[in-house]
């Protein structure tokens, strides 16, 4: 993981903690939570507040995510909102985060100035025993905490100041008065600093979790869809009134329910032309044959006729694997057509011609799925899976490695919006 990190392809685009008060303010928030304090002078923190140097030295990287439910956080700075998350065990951990920073932007700049906010994302279980579990989740809600007791003391005052508008003798009452002076040296002026977040419940809508393998949840109007590994404890037992389960391990199901509930931009010209993603799959899956034919091949000063003498030699072996020839054929089909039949194309191979349809609300999760039906595409795991991204690239040899980390230096690093934007459609 180290060339990872040294390409910063993990833990990249952290804030770097090193001012003694922010340090000191994080360890409040870890006594808090019950958890050792941080022994280290400098150490970075995602969106969340999560720390992988902090994680390293308290030998827990789930110390902000104990159960793998109801993920704590910790809160220095409003400069978090634009950060990413890099630890979770449900996708829409980052989604929620940045909803709270949004709607609660002012507060929460108001409240870093002198404190640290810190607390949970509730759900309404506290433990994932069984999907039933997962399902039902519906919302959340954010339980927020100062270390100094400015949030309780800003409520404290509020009502203290609404008494004294609404009571024609409260300023006669001099304790209370007194009272509202030292609040307010806590707190300074509330009327011009909004300290109480407003917003605190948010809407748990479609997700991935880690939880029992890997779990889909795909939320529709009038049926809840489970896409996991049939030995997911709750399988087909849970809700079997409203709730239809896929196995992850048999794609045909699962293509025709992302096709028939829209979530899939089907193979078009209009956009596969422009976007070059069978051309960028094709190469994907080409360069990983070469490496598994002949792993002493530098991979980086292959050009073409290399690869057409290749080909011609092994192609008894790309043929019986398939992939590289049907994208081939796709690419013709495309140009002498303009369209594919999805209709005609063996179920292995579907998911290698399709994307999430951009302006769909799943987009995200729906390329996170497709991720795992395109084995050989590790550009789209990264950007949409990096949980099983990190997890195959511990397996693979140095080699392999190398070209991986390079690729993803040259091509996403250098422009990520310009990259998601051509080859799926998304910002």
């Amino acid at each position: 993981m180290k060339r990872l990190y040294e390409n910063a392809l993990i833990y990249g685009r952290l804030f770097t903690v090193d001012r003694p008060h922010l340090i000191e303010r994080y360890n409040k928030a870890l006594a808090a939570f019950g958890l050792p304090t941080t022994a280290l002078d400098s150490f970075d923190i995602d969106r969340t507040g999560f720390s992988p140097q902090v994680a390293e030295e308290l030998g827990d990287f789930d110390y902000l995510d104990p159960n793998g439910i109801n993920r704590r956080f910790i809160i220095l700075t409003p400069a978090q909102a634009s950060l990413p998350v890099v630890h979770t065990r449900f996708s829409n951990t980052g989604a929620l985060m940045h909803e709270f920073y949004t709607a609660n932007a002012r507060s929460i700049h108001a409240l870093t100035i002198k404190d640290v906010i810190y607390g949970e994302i509730e759900d309404n279980v506290s433990r994932i025993e069984d999907i039933e579990d997962l399902l039902s989740i519906e919302q959340v809600r954010f339980k927020v905490l100062s270390a100094e007791n400015v949030l309780s003391s800003a409520a404290q005052l509020r009502t203290l100041v609404d008494r004294l508008k609404t009571e024609p003798d409260a300023w006669r009452d001099d304790a209370m008065l007194e009272q509202m002076v030292e609040l307010a040296r806590i707190t300074g002026d509330i009327r011009g600093n909004r300290l109480v977040p407003d917003q605190v419940v948010f809407r748990h809508p479609a997700f991935w979790t880690g939880h029992f393998g890997g779990t889909y949840i795909f939320v529709d109007d009038r049926t809840t869809t489970v896409i996991c590994d049939p030995g997911a404890p709750g399988f087909r037992r849970s809700r079997p009134w409203q709730v239809s389960y896929l196995s992850i391990n048999d794609p045909a199901p699962v293509f025709r329910f992302l096709s028939r509930s829209g979530r899939l931009d089907l193979p078009r010209a209009s956009w596969l032309e422009r976007s070059g993603l069978l051309d960028h799959r094709a190469d994907m899956a080409l360069k990983a044959l070469i490496h598994e034919i002949e792993p002493e091949a530098d991979l980086s000063a292959i050009d073409p006729v290399w690869q057409q003498t290749f080909m011609a030699r092994h192609a008894g072996r790309i043929n019986a694997d398939g992939v590289v020839p049907f994208l081939n054929a796709a690419r013709r089909e495309l140009a002498r057509t303009g369209r594919i039949d999805v209709g005609e194309v063996d179920d292995r191979h579907r998911f290698q011609i399709v994307r999430a349809r951009p302006d769909h609300p799943d987009a995200w999760l729906t390329n996170r799925l497709i991720s795992q039906f395109v084995p050989r595409d590790f550009l789209t795991r990264y950007v949409f899976n990096k949980q099983l991204f990190y997890a195959e690239y511990q397996g693979w040899d140095d080699a392999w490695r190398a070209f991986v980390v390079d690729t993803l230096k040259n091509t996403y690093l250098t422009d990520k919006a310009g990259l998601r934007d051509r080859l799926f459609g998304l910002p």
